[in-house]
């Protein structure tokens, strides 16, 4: 059991292993969420040579300071971000007013709103358990977790994960956002590593006008997925979206 840093010492908002993951066994205590009321998560390092597997080894996690995903609208806490994220800031000597309207195009400084609802075909768990296992292939050092939560979406807030924390440092309105994509797009929280997020998705965007929706959330939730990705504008990180069974956020 990790002891949370942040509090008095008696917060353990996480069980971690003492070894690497498999996916077998992620795929098994997914399955028995239900009953057990553990999510597993796949747990990735800041660094993989370090003894101290920060942030969850060394319990770097601040359960205590987060909010409830219930306190928040997903489509308000978007909207609020993608204004945050488009405004103009003439102290910004990275990127001019029209370079941002570019990066946004075709809907500019507009919250276009959230995305419609996909039809969920694919099961959604046996899609996180495919994921699971593409995952820990190409993260072979990430260790299992347990968090107590009624879903993958609250497991972030309930763990006290921040990766986030340069944007918004109440983990809780991320959840909101997830649990949207989770009911909407069959997402599944997987992976968590220092400041990334690893989601499979059971039903994608499959045409690009849908997919540019979806973009547009992505921006307002991890505007560094275009700022600083290889995708560099809404229009090629839409594209980038189409038929992808895997949503992955990385925060600078």
């Amino acid at each position: 059991m990790i002891t949370s840093d942040e509090g008095v010492g008696d917060l353990q908002p996480l069980w971690l292993s003492d070894s690497p993951a498999s996916a077998d066994l992620w795929a098994q205590l997914r399955g028995e969420h239900a009953a057990s009321g553990l999510w597993p998560l796949l747990l990735d390092s800041l660094d993989p040579h370090d003894a101290d597997f920060r942030p969850w080894d060394c319990g770097e996690l601040s359960p205590e300071r987060m909010s409830s995903p219930d306190e928040h609208d997903a489509e308000e806490i978007l909207a609020r971000w993608w204004q945050d994220h488009t405004a103009t800031d003439e102290d910004d000597d990275q990127l001019t007013a029209e370079e941002r309207q570019a990066v946004t195009a075709p809907f500019g400084q507009t919250w276009p709103g959230t995305a419609a609802t996909r039809s969920i075909s694919a099961d959604p768990d046996e899609m996180a358990g495919q994921y699971a296992r593409a995952f820990l292939t190409q993260n072979p050092q990430a260790r299992l977790g347990l968090v107590s939560a009624p879903r993958g979406a609250d497991a972030l807030t309930a763990v006290g994960w921040d990766g986030p924390a340069n944007y918004d440092n109440d983990t809780a309105t991320f959840s909101a956002v997830v649990r949207g994509w989770e009911d909407r797009f069959g997402a599944r929280v997987v992976g968590v590593g220092c400041s990334t997020l690893h989601l499979s998705v059971a039903a994608p965007p499959s045409a690009l006008e849908e997919a540019l929706a979806i973009a547009a959330e992505h921006f307002a939730f991890c505007p560094d997925n275009i700022w600083q990705g290889a995708h560099r504008d809404l229009v090629a990180y839409a594209g980038h979206l189409i038929d992808l069974n895997c949503w992955e956020f990385w925060w600078d």
